[in-house]
């Protein structure tokens, strides 16, 4: 049986489970802008037509991916979580900063000028405090319990949490998307302009990525409604 076949009927499915299970899966939902992170628990059928899609052109997508290279994400617990610390925890506290100060400077030096993203700065640096504390929480508590345990013990009050702070964050994400009109620079831009939506889009395509790995393949592990009876 194929791994798409595994998954059928993909529409009865719901896009974080198809997200984690089928590899290149993420990037059609991206291409036709399907929440895979903060709202992986709706079905793909619902999620298609709340987007104006026909739920086949979507399932005919993730059909052409039937053979594609399995993820290179570590498979045990402890592997996954290595990997959230080096390749997001990290790239973020390197990101924010430096879109911030970004930011600041277009903010001020194009002040008045159409399309200047007005108060941009001021949300990043509410969200670099905000993920700063989400980051120490899993880092100093979540994490730790989860590399001693297995899922003979369950964690849901602390993921449920978790995922509350994802759904802001992904708020956060849909404001800075639309400040910036999708990450669209303005003809003329100066270089440090370009620099910042640039960087931007990348944070949110990373942090897109965080938020899925941890709701849809990391914290399933711990939580009962995950868990065969």
């Amino acid at each position: 049986m194929t791994q798409v076949a595994a998954l059928e009927p993909l529409g009865h499915r719901k896009v974080g489970e198809i997200a984690a299970s089928l590899a290149g899966a993420t990037a059609v939902f991206r291409r036709f802008r399907i929440d895979f992170c903060c709202h992986g628990d709706v079905l793909l059928d619902e999620a298609a037509k709340a987007r104006g899609i026909d739920p086949r052109t979507i399932e005919a997508a993730l059909q052409e991916l039937d053979g594609a290279p399995p993820s290179d994400l570590p498979s045990d617990t402890a592997g996954l979580i290595d990997h959230i610390l080096e390749r997001y925890h990290e790239t973020h506290r390197r990101q924010l900063p430096e879109l911030i100060q970004l930011s600041r400077r277009v903010e001020q030096v194009h002040a008045g000028k159409p399309g200047v993203p007005a108060g941009l700065a001021e949300i990043l640096q509410h969200a670099l405090g905000e993920l700063e504390v989400h980051m120490r929480k899993e880092e100093l508590m979540i994490f730790p319990a989860m590399r001693r345990t297995d899922v003979t013990r369950l964690l849901d009050g602390p993921t449920a949490m978790l995922r509350e702070d994802h759904s802001d964050q992904g708020a956060m994400l849909e404001q800075i998307t639309a400040m910036t009109d999708d990450f669209t620079v303005p003809e003329g831009a100066c270089a440090t302009w370009q620099a910042l939506y640039a960087g931007a889009a990348e944070f949110k395509q990373d942090l897109v990525e965080h938020i899925h790995i941890e709701n849809n393949i990391l914290f399933p592990r711990f939580e009962s409604s995950a868990i065969p009876a």
